[in-house]
């Protein structure tokens, strides 16, 4: 059941109502919005109590029962757009469309500082880096590790933009949360439930990318696993998925963007250099994805992609991120919104 509780109330109006709903047998879940407090009532109906009683609170606006799977991610339990917090001064999810840029992997610090000087000048709003990279092959370049973590909040501090980066292990959450201001969890980590849980207990916003081969409802339902640990700062990343098609490395599902976007109410990024794994294709998806309606783009850069530790083929050099983000404007534009 979702609850939608009227303006303006006080914490002892609003504790008041949350001590009803558990006392009726549910377990909620608040989702504090611009306008609204709404709170997910997570329970059996057939077994407790219905909360449609709870309308004749004075504090109460609407009770409303939930038909999906995905409750609190779903776009019936929280009407709004959701936006999320990053750092001090962005805003992902509303009117402003939002680029993060940065290397595949920090390499060093002059390379990482380099490339957030570079794309923070060009329009980038947010700095990507890895600092622990997961491999297909052990023998593969794995990261930096907390050395890259300290080189990405040394880039935050000489230019002032927050940062986005990989979360791979339970055990290093906490870690990863001291330093990064949006945990990414990635396509092969997107239904390891317990290293979710343990994102969202940090209070850090997290991105969730889409699995290789994984549907949009087990998308949906892997972030309910964040919302479910309360911590409403949630963002769904489209990345590609595994098809037929080996023109590309993967299959960029654009029609992600529409879809996301009914169904549910967290923001939906895109991430065209996983998603296509080819730099010459990463510019017209960009665009194709701004212009249906993605509230921000995830996109590698890097100052000499033929020398990149990984994934170099998909990297944009500085040069050709500068032109994109010179191009991208009407893009934008034409989804009702304006670059950040």
């Amino acid at each position: 059941m979702i609850v939608v509780l009227k303006p303006n109330l006080t914490k002892k109006q609003e504790a008041a109502v949350l001590r009803e709903i558990r006392k009726l047998g549910y377990r909620p879940h608040v989702m504090r919005g611009v306008a609204r407090t709404v709170i997910g009532a997570i329970g059996d109906e057939q077994t407790h109590h219905t909360l449609e009683t709870l309308t004749a609170w004075p504090q109460v606006e609407s009770v409303m029962p939930v038909q999906k799977r995905f409750k609190l991610t779903s776009r019936e339990a929280h009407q709004p757009n959701s936006q999320v917090k990053v750092g001090k001064n962005v805003v992902i999810g509303g009117d402003r469309f939002h680029v993060m840029a940065g290397p595949c992997s920090v390499e060093s610090e002059k390379q990482i500082i380099d490339t957030a000087k570079a794309v923070k000048a060009a329009g980038a709003t947010v700095l990507r880096g890895g600092a622990f990279k997961p491999r297909t092959s052990p023998y593969e370049f794995q990261g930096l590790g907390e050395k890259g973590l300290k080189l990405l909040a040394k880039a935050r501090k000489e230019t002032g933009l927050p940062i986005i980066t990989e979360l791979l292990s339970e055990n290093h959450a906490e870690m990863v949360a001291e330093y990064a201001d949006i945990l990414q969890i990635g396509a092969r980590n997107a239904q390891n439930f317990q290293l979710l849980i343990a994102a969202a207990k940090t209070g850090k916003p997290v991105l969730l990318k889409r699995g290789l081969s994984m549907k949009v409802e087990e998308w949906l339902l892997a972030g309910e696993y964040v919302l479910a640990n309360e911590n409403p700062n949630l963002m769904f990343c489209e990345r590609g998925i595994r098809t037929f098609e080996t023109y590309t490395r993967n299959t960029l599902d654009l029609s992600t963007i529409p879809i996301v976007k009914k169904e549910s109410h967290c923001p939906i990024v895109i991430d065209p250099s996983q998603g296509c794994g080819r730099a010459d294709l990463v510019m017209n998806l960009c665009k194709g994805a701004a212009a249906m309606g993605a509230d921000a783009l995830l996109i590698e850069v890097h100052p000499n992609p033929a020398e990149a530790w990984s994934d170099g083929a998909q990297q944009l050099t500085l040069d050709n991120f500068k032109q994109l983000m010179d191009e991208l404007p009407p893009f934008v534009a034409a989804s009702g919104r304006t670059m950040a």
